[in-house]
């Protein structure tokens, strides 16, 4: 297996380049429209949404942002991407969305901040930046206490290299090729000893499962290739 060494601003490169497909269900982001249903469920199944401050990390071109926001949720969501949040800012106010977007680094962000979320979602993120055990602290800190964080990511497992790799960017063209670099992929037992040491408790652990020709994905308890983690923030 090839393992690509990237670093944060190729990374960002990489996204910019995709600003004109955010809002396209057809486009080469067409699997972050399918998935999106799914993420909402699982988040209403941990959470309410309705008048909860909801941050949404790595926010992109504002899929997810907005149906956060149409749930109920007072949203603020952040990228790096320059391009994506232009888009993000100009989709919602074509729908009469409140949301607050800022281009921003999660870390800076944190550093000035006098407010913290009931809710922080970071979806398919982790598995793009070089230090998510930092990341996963700097959420904590921003969380109230008994807040809830919502993490998604691929697992470091042959399947998740073979469908999330090989058959979404090659095979079936799912995804842009080079998308994902599987030495970044993250095995759940990681990601959960870093939230323990960063005060969250994990809650739920679930997987997500996507039919590329039914264009659908469902929670489901297998997590060997796609999955979620809800933690809590301890009082």
């Amino acid at each position: 297996m090839t393992q690509i060494n990237h670093n944060v601003t190729s990374e960002i490169e990489k996204f910019e380049q995709l600003k004109e497909a955010w809002w396209n269900p057809d486009g080469e982001l067409k699997t972050l429209h399918h998935i999106n249903p799914a993420r909402i469920q699982y988040i209403k199944q941990q959470t309410k949404l309705i008048n909860q401050r909801v941050l949404d990390v790595g926010c992109g071109g504002g899929i997810l942002s907005e149906a956060l926001a149409k749930e109920g949720g007072i949203v603020t969501g952040i990228d790096q991407a320059g391009s994506a949040i232009d888009i993000a800012k100009n989709h919602a106010h074509a729908h009469d969305l409140n949301i607050d977007y800022l281009q921003t680094d999660i870390h800076d962000f944190a550093q000035t901040q006098n407010k913290l979320y009931d809710v922080i979602v970071c979806m398919e993120l982790l598995e793009h930046i070089e230090n998510p055990a930092a990341l996963i602290n700097t959420l904590s800190q921003l969380l109230k206490p008994n807040g809830k964080l919502f993490l998604s990511t691929l697992n470091r497992t042959t399947k998740a290299y073979l469908f999330g790799v090989v058959a979404a960017e090659y095979l079936l063209g799912l995804l842009p090729k080079g998308t994902h670099d599987y030495a970044r992929f993250l095995k759940p037992a990681e990601l959960s000893r870093w939230a323990r040491d960063a005060g969250l408790s994990l809650l739920d652990l679930s997987g997500l499962d996507y039919n590329p020709w039914k264009k659908t994905a469902k929670i489901t308890p297998a997590i060997n290739i796609n999955y979620l983690m809800c933690l809590q923030k301890g009082c």
